[in-house]
């Protein structure tokens, strides 16, 4: 890519896990943006609208869309997913593990069923689709990119979130393991959001608060991180980085 030109992802297709609400679909519609025609994946059944909403938003774009659902804590519905993909693609450029679960509960609290719903989504599910992924682009010449959705969670401890600050350190080391094996043929990379989303647990103010304490003196937007995704799609030199997409809150 020449230094300076806009980013062009004409004809290429994308999956991003989790694509019906939140960051992922802003991900999913920055990637639209770029030209490329973009897999819209949902888990919960309850999705299913702000699916379709999502692929219609996509599809303004002039890209082709489709929806799969599947429960990502099911092998076999994993590997069903990027059947589908192959059937109707017959290809895959980007794979951006975005899906996660985060329930607030301490390690003390937790039982093994708690511990292991959160490992299975936020880290068995990307392991196993980076390994269907990469199957597919290592097939093809132009080969591809994945990019995992990490969060500071994986650098800072966060009390209540235990288990998912722990899928997530691990995300990161999984990142690097992949980007080490599969090496330029296939990138791998991770984006580590900080407050780029408010959540219910925050009112207005209190996000607000917590955008002037840190250093760029104010929080994301889920815009944000889908432009980080775009970068990290686009730039081939770059593999085994996780990116941290915070406005500098891991400097605290």
């Amino acid at each position: 890519m020449i230094a300076g030109t806009p980013i062009d992802l004409r004809g290429r297709v994308a999956l991003v896990t989790g694509s019906a609400r939140r960051v992922g679909r802003h991900i999913a519609l920055r990637l639209a943006a770029c030209g490329m025609h973009v897999v819209v994946h949902y888990g919960n059944p309850s999705s299913a609208p702000d699916a379709e909403t999502a692929a219609a938003e996509i599809a303004v774009h002039g890209v082709q869309t489709r929806i799969i659902r599947a429960d990502l804590s099911d092998p076999e519905q994993i590997a069903a997913l990027f059947e589908q993909i192959q059937a109707h693609f017959g290809r895959l450029d980007l794979l951006v593990n975005n899906a996660a679960i985060f329930p607030r509960q301490r390690l003390m609290e937790a039982s093994l069923a708690d511990w292991q719903s959160v490992l299975a989504v936020n880290l068995t599910a990307p392991f196993l689709c980076s390994q269907h992924a990469a199957r597919l682009m290592l097939a093809q010449d132009s080969g591809g990119a994945i990019i995992n959705i990490a969060d500071l969670s994986a650098f800072r401890n966060w009390r209540e979130y235990p288990h998912h600050g722990v899928s997530k350190a691990a995300l990161v080391k999984l990142t690097e393991a992949f980007a080490l094996e599969l090496g330029g043929k296939v990138r791998v990379n991770a984006v580590a959001p900080g407050p780029v989303l408010r959540d219910e647990a925050n009112s207005p103010e209190a996000w607000e608060r917590i955008g002037k304490r840190l250093p760029v003196g104010s929080t994301g937007h889920p815009d944000d991180v889908a432009e980080a995704v775009v970068f990290l799609a686009a730039q081939p030199f770059i593999t085994g980085v996780t990116l941290r997409v915070d406005g500098g809150e891991y400097l605290l």
